[in-house]
């Protein structure tokens, strides 16, 4: 009953290489490239959800998808709903967001925080390889539309795997690491500068806790919350706008359910408030680095700010097929 399908699919690098070898191993009924018509071709799919099949869409950029915003706001959202759960919409759409090697504001976007808004949505963003296929396969399963968030800087990340089928849960958190000083929010590939962020701070008498939020709706403010009451410092690191996002509503959920917890007001790391920029010289004053987390945590624990131990590496330049 799963179908792929999307801009890509078949091409010689297989979307980053994740969808290298399907055509091969499943044939090309289930495995195919797609006209530029995002709009269309979710349409398609959804009528096929709604007739048992579980197809996935696959988009190059997430830029691509808003072409398809009505189909997935004004009807896959929707069905379940209006028709009183009868009706099953287990469409999986696969969006390859972030930071774009100088392409501009109209490649480079994310906006999982938009998606997050929308009731009857499930917004995923896994960082890690393990938690990337165990989170496809509940997203494949699950029987609501899921929107899977993939950063392109995360293909290259290596770690264990098991093999066979398994699942991560969805709105279910992890603590990657336990402290007791700070707590440290990351979401995406946010989360990778966050661990970075953290040896640093360790090495310098600082304990901070990190926390993959891995689900973004449904929301798992509990374990932040936890968190929280036992660090009474939050920071929230985002790959996304400041305004009307995702760790905006992070600090919402703490202030209603634990305000009287925090020793510091909560911080947030997100982009500026304007498109992001093309040039490779505003790059770096754009996007949050692992030493704007570094300090600040020391600001937020009320410490005078130590030197950055570690040089970060320079990104190496983007040589994807698109």
């Amino acid at each position: 009953s799963v179908f792929i399908c999307g801009l890509g699919v078949q091409d010689p690098k297989g979307v980053f290489g994740s969808t290298l070898g399907l055509v091969e191993e499943f044939g090309d009924k289930r495995v195919f490239d797609t006209p530029v018509s995002e709009n269309g071709t979710l349409g398609m799919l959804l009528g096929a959800s709604l007739q048992g099949l579980r197809p996935i869409m696959v988009n190059q950029r997430v830029d691509f998808v808003l072409l398809a915003l009505d189909q997935i706001i004004n009807h896959a959202t929707k069905w379940k709903w209006m028709f009183g759960g009868a009706q099953k919409v287990p469409v999986t759409i696969r969006l390859i967001v972030g930071q774009g090697w100088g392409q501009g504001p109209q490649h480079s976007q994310s906006m999982h925080g938009l998606f997050s808004y929308i009731p009857g949505l499930t917004v995923l963003a896994p960082s890690t390889p393990k938690d990337a296929k165990g989170l496809l396969i509940s997203a494949i399963e699950d029987d609501d539309p899921v929107v899977f968030i993939e950063h392109r800087r995360l293909y290259e990340q290596e770690g264990d795997v098991p093999d066979g089928m398994y699942r991560v849960p969805i709105g279910k958190a992890s603590v990657l690491q336990e402290g007791k000083d700070i707590t440290i929010v990351g979401i995406s590939q946010m989360v990778v500068e966050a661990e970075k962020a953290g040896r640093a701070l360790s090495e310098k008498g600082i304990s901070p806790e990190i926390i993959d939020l891995r689900s973004l709706r449904p929301l798992d403010d509990e374990t932040v919350c936890q968190s929280v009451k036992k660090t009474g410092r939050l920071i929230i690191i985002d790959a996304d706008w400041k305004s009307c996002g995702v760790a905006g509503e992070i600090i919402a959920c703490v202030s209603e359910k634990c305000f009287g917890d925090l020793k510091a007001a909560p911080v947030r790391l997100t982009w500026p408030n304007i498109p992001a920029p093309t040039s490779e010289a505003l790059e770096p004053l754009f996007y949050t680095t692992a030493k704007d987390i570094y300090e600040a945590c020391f600001k937020c624990c009320g410490r005078a700010v130590e030197a950055y131990p570690h040089e970060d590496k320079k990104e190496a330049k983007f040589n994807g097929p698109f």
